[in-house]
């Protein structure tokens, strides 16, 4: 990976979500970035990086990725500070119960651009697997739903859609019935398979 794709990354600005203090503003810390990388400052750079960035890189790790790439690097953060780019803040919050919601910066606050029990909005194939782990563990089908494609939505809900219908008069149904289990033929092609234990019966499976 060429190590301007290292560096700019690792430039995180801390913000503030509260009542009473203002978001820092984003430029500024675009162009400190632009002033340390024409200067070669590999210490205001490391300075500038989160906590965890400054464990993975130490500072001569930076000033040899800004000693390889200085130009390109440079290119990078003008672009960023250029009062023409257009600046984009995400944060997200993660509870203890290991659910997370994302807020996105919308003129000065944050709003909720996806949370437990909102549409989902996944950027990364991480995030949809992430989102697919969690609605399963909360044997969520509405969250289920929202996070499959379109058209495997449409044809999940179609297929259910039929089977309600083909289960609106269940006392009309033909149903066959072998000792403790038991299978019926909906009009609309459904099987659906059940099952008795002590005394109760239960759908076994369906499609």
């Amino acid at each position: 990976m060429p190590p301007g794709r290292w560096i700019a990354p690792l430039v995180l600005l801390p913000l503030s979500v509260g009542c009473a203090r203002a978001l820092p503003d984003p430029r500024k810390a675009a162009q400190d970035y632009a002033d340390a990388l024409a200067k070669g400052d590999a210490e205001a750079i490391h300075a500038m990086m989160s906590e965890r960035s400054r464990r993975e890189l130490h500072v001569e790790d930076v000033r040899k990725l800004v000693d390889d790439a200085r130009e390109e690097l440079v290119a990078q953060a003008k672009a960023a500070s250029d009062p023409a780019s257009r600046v984009e803040a995400r944060a997200q919050v993660r509870y203890a119960d290991g659910e997370e919601a994302s807020l996105d910066l919308e003129e000065g606050v944050f709003k909720v651009s996806s949370a437990d029990g909102l549409p989902a909005l996944a950027r990364t194939p991480e995030q949809a697997l992430a989102q697919l782990r969690r609605v399963l563990a909360r044997r969520s089908y509405p969250g289920l739903i929202r996070v499959l494609s379109p058209s495997t939505r449409t044809a999940i809900e179609s297929d259910l859609r039929s089977l309600v219908e083909g289960l609106t008069h269940p006392e009309g149904l033909e149903i066959d019935v072998q000792g403790e289990s038991a299978s019926v033929r909906t009009e609309g092609g459904h099987v659906v398979k059940l099952k008795r234990e002590q005394g109760v019966w239960y759908v076994e499976d369906f499609d």
